[in-house]
């Protein structure tokens, strides 16, 4: 799960930043709009973090810009606690709106009810045959057994269990896993598909040759 941050205060967005990171996210955190447009067009990430009172152009130009790309969930988080500017962010495409100042763990709790609601879910439970995952306590269990996993191997399951059946490709795969600052090994999806293999169910990660992994929903 990868998050993109547009939040121009250093204190704010390196707190926020940590926070995410230690949930398991991958963020990468940027400080104006137009470097957050620029990140959108050319990388993939889960949900967008974004601040409206940027130094070179406005929130709302931003917001307007991702939603013409797309349908990527977009957190507002703001100072401007009228009315009228959080009607006008909510019509302008936002998926929620979260005041400064606000408690880190609703933020945290607002940014999984957006991701979980673009792919049609209200539930916290994921539930794939006998795999569960419970995205707000990070918690998996297969066969009713809790497993221990790294932040990388539950992010790595969860983008798969979030679309059971479906190729995703090793480049997708390490975008969602790995920041502009994270060096990247060349094997590294495949050291943690080794691992969530032997903690699971060799069976329950197809490999497609030549293209990525799904999860195996014939398992069921």
């Amino acid at each position: 799960m990868r998050v993109l941050l547009v939040e121009d205060d250093p204190l704010l967005g390196d707190g926020i930043r940590t926070a995410l990171q230690r949930e398991g996210y991958a963020v990468d955190w940027l400080e104006t709009g137009r470097d957050g447009i620029a990140a959108i067009r050319h990388d993939d990430f889960s949900a967008v973090i974004l601040d409206l009172g940027l130094p070179d152009i406005d929130g709302m130009e931003v917001l307007d810009k991702i939603r013409h790309a797309g349908s990527l969930p977009v957190l507002i988080l703001t100072a401007r606690d009228a009315v009228e500017s959080r009607i006008s962010g909510l019509d302008g495409g936002a998926d929620d709106y979260v005041l400064k100042p606000f408690d880190l763990q609703e933020l945290l709790a607002r940014l999984r009810v957006i991701m979980r609601r673009a792919e049609g879910r209200s539930s916290r439970l994921l539930e794939v045959g006998e795999l569960c995952i419970d995205e707000a306590r990070h918690r998996v269990s297969w066969q009713g057994n809790d497993i221990s996993l790294t932040r990388r191997e539950y992010a790595l399951l969860l983008e798969l269990a979030r679309h059971p059946g479906r190729v995703m490709t090793r480049p997708h795969l390490e975008d969602l896993l790995y920041g502009w600052e994270d060096e990247v090994a060349s094997n590294a999806v495949e050291v943690h598909v080794h691992h969530l293999r032997k903690k699971l169910d060799r069976h329950l990660i197809a490999t497609v040759r030549g293209v990525g992994y799904r999860l195996d929903t014939a398992s069921e």
